[in-house]
């Protein structure tokens, strides 16, 4: 998974089985790891019995599958396909804390509020909880669902956490007793693949889709607010055919302040910005579009609200755009860029494109088949064969009833 995010003022970018952490303000040494070096897992009888589903562990590749930052930008963790959990302090320097173990491979991290606890969503449904305090404790069970969980983010005010799986659901559950459940937000009609929860609007959640919708939600009641079709925003799509085809919105990020939001779909090479406003109806109100040279990889504001963008080229790995005069414009010459691109460069060089790319979501689409139609062709088939027998059948009769009669006037009188 390739990615871009931020922990305090260092750059996080993950891609392949590495983690590169570069400082945006300052001279310091970047800060690399690489999973494929990373401790094994011990073997455990016990471990490889309780494993996907089968005797014997299957071996992973050691990919960053997830990280996540926490709120203060203090603390990161990450994990692979080998299904390491890894948490690292950044501040005074980098140094990792602990690696621990999940039990099924995850799909998204996230950090209570406090910072006490560590929050992992896996591909079998369930969220596991592991200590933030006692960063060797093992993790255990938070709550479990009947699908793959794609998303998952929990409330500023560390009451809620709120998942969203494949079947088009998100879920939300209080975070101390996750059995109880507060509301479901329905009305997507693919899986759901991201969430945010605004800093502005504690109590606004925005959610995107493999239907190419982005909906905003009162999810504290699970009530809707308003949905925005992606598919018609875009002016590119001009056909019927276009706006048919698969969109899957795959990140929805937020300024720091909360006033600004950009939206990125799959093989898209355009990003979508919108504003924020609690009067009248359309609280989601559209701003402008970005229309890049390929498409991105990854999308994300920093502190100061620049966004970066993470692009599949090797000649310019990384953009980033900033709010000039009521629209946002490509900035190249400021430090921050050239700082980072010069330490990122060579190991993006490195990598081949295939390994740059993202297609987690490309397996989800739910393919639907119309069988009603199918069903109403063979029945009128049927019925028309029916009906040529029958009339096949009344013709016969008919033919020997008038041959019958001739005989008997033709045949003499004794």
């Amino acid at each position: 998974m390739s990615a871009v995010g931020f922990c305090g003022n260092w750059i996080i970018i993950t891609c392949d089985k590495k983690l590169f952490a570069v400082h945006t303000k300052e001279a310091r040494d970047p800060f690399v790891f690489d999973c494929s070096t990373a401790e094994k897992k011990p073997k455990n009888t016990k471990d490889e019995k309780n494993s996907d589903g089968g005797s014997s562990e299957e071996t992973g590749s050691d990919k960053v599958l997830a990280f996540a930052v926490s709120p203060s930008g203090k603390l990161l963790a990450l994990t692979d396909d080998n299904k390491r959990l890894v948490l690292f302090r950044c501040e005074p320097s980098w140094h990792c804390i602990s690696i621990r173990w999940v039990v099924r491979r995850c799909t998204s991290l996230v950090f209570t509020q406090a910072e006490e606890e560590l929050l992992v969503a896996d591909k079998s449904g369930d969220v596991y909880v592991f200590s933030v305090v006692e960063p060797q404790k093992e993790g255990e069970l938070k709550m479990g669902h009947l699908s793959m969980l794609l998303a998952l983010t929990v409330a500023l005010d560390d009451k809620y956490i709120i998942t969203a799986d494949r079947d088009e659901k998100i879920r939300v559950s209080h975070l101390r007793s996750p059995y109880n459940i507060q509301s479901f937000c329905l009305g997507h009609r693919q899986f759901v693949s991201a969430l945010q929860i605004l800093s502005a609007h504690p109590h606004w959640l925005l959610s995107g889709s493999g239907d190419g919708t982005l909906k905003l939600w009162d999810f504290e009641s699970g009530s809707e607010l308003q949905s925005l079709d992606l598919r018609q925003l875009d002016e590119t799509t001009s056909s019927e055919a276009d706006k048919d085809k698969d969109t899957t919105v795959c990140r929805i990020t937020s300024s720091s302040d909360g006033q600004y939001v950009a939206v990125q779909c799959d093989s898209v090479p355009i990003l979508q910005l919108f504003t924020l406003t609690q009067k009248g109806k359309e609280k989601l109100v559209p701003h402008s579009r970005i229309s890049l040279p390929c498409c991105p990889l990854d999308v994300n504001f920093d502190p100061e609200g620049l966004l970066w963008v993470l692009m599949d080229s090797s000649d310019a790995p990384l953009q980033i755009y900033s709010l000039t005069h009521s629209s946002w414009e490509c900035v190249v010459h400021v430090p921050e860029l050239n700082r980072v691109t010069k330490a990122f460069r060579p190991h993006w060089e490195t990598l081949e494109a295939s390994l740059r790319t993202n297609n987690r979501f490309e397996q989800l689409h739910k393919v639907t088949f119309d069988n009603v139609a199918v069903y109403l062709q063979r029945k009128q088939q049927r019925l028309e064969e029916q009906h040529l027998k029958r009339s096949g059948g009344q013709r016969a009769k008919g033919n020997k009833r008038v041959k019958k009669e001739t005989e008997s006037v033709t045949q003499p009188f004794a």
